[in-house]
């Protein structure tokens, strides 16, 4: 294997580590043999095979492995046991670290932070102040951008985009054509898939799906097991949570508590408390009991 460049005196000293800048032997895709390179520690940084290249003012350093046909350039500094390969692209002020992964034909840059053991594959983008970490899998044709963080075990994939201050996390699962952004939160065993959207300062989490095209917003709380789907609309200071099921057309706004029954139309009250209006009234006890003798026992548990 005929070897691709070659060190030069031109050294810098990084975490007590020299690490010297490379020079092109011969001419590879876009590099021209007697380009000047970046800063690599040794020559198991940067493979001599395939079009892979460090350039510009990036550090490469550690037990980090470049190679296949990735690039890392600009400002970015890729160390710790990091590898980058096939088609990715590390680049701005990116850094990528601890035993992260990234592959595919990702792209990270600006300031993202890639670390621990988080994977980026497929077709992704992370930009801005972006943060992916810890188990965190990103890949497809995920974004994760501007001062997002996806971290814990969660994934982001498809086509789902993270951003603004959203953060997903726990083993939190964002897919298909799925947006969370504006500072909301999806945690937990939560999923969001489909075309759904999270964003203002909503939280979803616990066992919660929200799904096809329905959206979350505004201060609004999903937990429990609860799934919010179709094209409802879920906003204000509402809670739901236990088993409910929101979905259709339905629009849940003000300050509403749901759970354990379904809703599928329009409502800005808390249905809860208007029950507990009607049974305020002690003569009705002998209608409803006369209904259903095992009514008392559901009213007392709904009303708990």
């Amino acid at each position: 294997m005929a070897e691709k460049y070659e060190f030069i005196q031109n050294s810098i000293k990084i975490d007590n580590r020299t690490l010297y800048q490379i020079r092109a032997l011969k001419d590879f895709d876009s590099v021209k043999k007697g380009d000047l390179g970046g800063f690599i520690e040794s020559e198991k940084n940067l493979s001599h095979e395939e079009n892979c290249w460090v350039s510009e003012n990036a550090h490469v350093y550690d037990n980090v492995q470049v190679y296949g046909n990735a690039r890392v350039f600009g400002d970015a500094y890729v160390y710790g046991d990091a590898k980058v390969s096939g088609n990715t692209q590390v680049y701005g002020n990116a850094e990528v670290y601890g035993n992260a992964q990234v592959f595919g034909d990702a792209r990270v840059y600006e300031n993202t932070l890639v670390s621990e053991n988080a994977k980026i594959s497929g077709y992704t983008w992370i930009f801005g102040n972006a943060q992916v970490f810890g188990n965190a899998q990103v890949y497809g044709n995920a974004r994760v951008c501007e001062n997002a963080w996806v971290y814990g075990n969660a994934q982001v994939s498809a086509n789902a985009w993270i951003f603004e201050k959203a953060r997903v996390y726990g083993n939190a699962w964002v897919y298909g054509n799925a947006r969370i952004y504006d500072n909301a939160y999806v945690y937990d065993n939560a999923h969001v898939y489909n075309n759904a959207e999270i964003f203002n300062n909503a939280k979803v989490y616990e066992d919660v799906q929200v799904y096809e095209n329905a959206k979350v917003y505004e201060n609004t709380r999903i937990f429990g097991n609860a799934h919010v789907y179709g094209n409802a609309r879920v906003s204000g200071n509402v809670h739901v949570y236990g088993n409910a099921h929101v979905f259709d057309n339905a629009q849940i706004s003000g300050d509403v508590c749901l759970g354990y029954i379904p809703i599928n139309f329009n409502c800005d009250f808390d249905p809860y408390e208007s029950f507990k209006k009607i049974l305020d009234h002690k003569e009705i006890f002998p209608i409803l009991l006369g209904i259903d003798p095992g009514l008392d026992k559901m009213i007392s548990e709904r009303l708990r």
